[in-house]
């Protein structure tokens, strides 16, 4: 399923135009997207939860050289599943 299928599938199931669909798909990823951006999470209850994790900085190497580099710290999204999504999975 990719964006514009959960678009015709959220318009389906709640009876909303496509464009207000498309709307409220809109809102919900613009709306987690900025609370982690602030470093926030989101946690959607039998869902899961949406959050930011920090990745420590580290010392790699270059494989064509061999030269020791530095990889600095960094940020990634992170989503863990909740108990309902596990169960529905199974």
């Amino acid at each position: 399923m990719n964006k514009n299928d959960l678009i015709a599938a959220v318009a389906a199931s709640a009876g909303f135009s496509k464009a207000d669909a498309t709307q409220a798909v809109e809102g919900v990823f613009n709306t987690i997207t900025s609370e982690m951006s602030g470093g926030g999470e989101v946690r959607l209850v039998g869902f899961g939860t949406f959050s930011v994790s920090t990745r420590k900085a580290s010392t790699g190497r270059n494989p064509q050289t061999q030269e020791v580099i530095q990889i600095p710290e960094t940020k990634q999204p992170k989503f863990k599943a909740g108990k309902g999504l596990k169960d529905s999975v199974k």
